[in-house]
């Protein structure tokens, strides 16, 4: 029978290593390596704890990809924001999350999760059941051997909206890295997964006092999102009305979703998901391009980190 928790998977030890506040960023996987280590170092001596990185058909790959970042940091984690699993099988996965474990001191956190329908059946992959995908993976995750010196295996933990993920992210995992969510569904996540496990929401932000313009931007972003099933079914979840969910988003909506405003506003933002039971919250600036990563980083430090 699996293991309800392997070795590597310590809530405490995560939240320990990941902190408070983390960045979350698309930005990385469409820029050169050079500048993802830039950014890496500078997002560590900001004193963020963790940085995590997406997975896209275009981007580049998630483990990878966190090698180059590990390699130009010396405290922080990298983190996957999800590796998604219909793209590799379960022991590549797990060997490959050792290796940097191994290498990398224990820096590096496996965040796995099933991405959605559209995004996988594109691939010529079958999107069914995919919390028993998920269970399954993780069981073949668990059987598989490696080779190498290693203290620890890697933690991981899944993306998880839902009652039956969020429950399969407690039992099989360090946590939860939900994505797209208000700090209502980050209350209802800390019930469901209990006290202990990691939960790590993410959240977007604009730096933008102007209302017009911040939720223009900000519907920029929820717009893609809003298309997607498990987005849309885990908001009529939480009670949502169809009207809100179309056109990019009522203002409630947007305004629930992406925290916008000057630095304070945004953290009192940020502080109310760790009010309501988060460990560590994924800040992601929502930029035109790839120059203003830094500089919002650096405006939000002062009050997010030091805050």
């Amino acid at each position: 029978m699996v293991e309800k928790q392997r070795s590597g998977d310590d809530p405490a030890e995560v939240k320990r290593r990941i902190g408070p506040i983390g960045v979350w960023t698309s930005v990385l996987g469409g820029e050169s390596a050079e500048f993802g280590r830039t950014v890496a170092a500078e997002v560590e001596d900001l004193g963020y704890g963790a940085l995590w990185v997406g997975e896209t058909p275009i981007s580049k790959d998630p483990l990878v990809h966190s090698a180059i970042l590990l390699g130009a940091t010396r405290r922080l984690v990298v983190a996957t924001g999800i590796a998604n699993i219909w793209v590799r099988d379960a022991t590549a996965a797990a060997n490959g999350a050792n290796t940097l474990a191994e290498a990398y001191d224990g820096r590096f956190l496996l965040g796995l999760g099933v991405s959605h329908a559209p995004l996988v059946t594109a691939r010529g992959h079958d999107y069914q059941r995919p919390l028993a995908a998920m269970r399954t993976y993780l069981d073949a995750m668990d059987e598989t051997g490696y080779a190498g010196p290693l203290p620890q295996r890697a933690p991981r933990v899944l993306a998880a909206l839902r009652t039956g993920m969020l429950e399969l992210a407690a039992r099989r995992s360090a946590g939860a890295h939900p994505y797209f969510v208000t700090a209502e569904h980050t209350a209802q996540a800390r019930q469901i997964l209990g006290p202990e496990p990691v939960l790590a929401p993410e959240v977007a932000v604009v730096l933008e006092t102007d209302p017009d313009v911040a939720r223009t931007k900000a519907r920029q972003y929820t717009s893609f999102y809003l298309t997607l099933p498990n987005y849309l079914n885990n908001l009529r979840d939480l009670g949502w009305a169809e009207e809100d969910l179309t056109g990019g988003g009522s203002d409630a909506l947007v305004d629930a979703v992406v925290a916008w405003g000057d630095p304070q506003t945004i953290a009192e933002r940020l502080r109310a998901h760790h009010d309501a039971g988060a460990d560590h919250v994924c800040v992601q600036p929502l930029v035109d391009g790839p120059e203003e990563l830094l500089p919002q980083l650096r405006a939000l430090a002062p009050v997010l980190v030091s805050g």
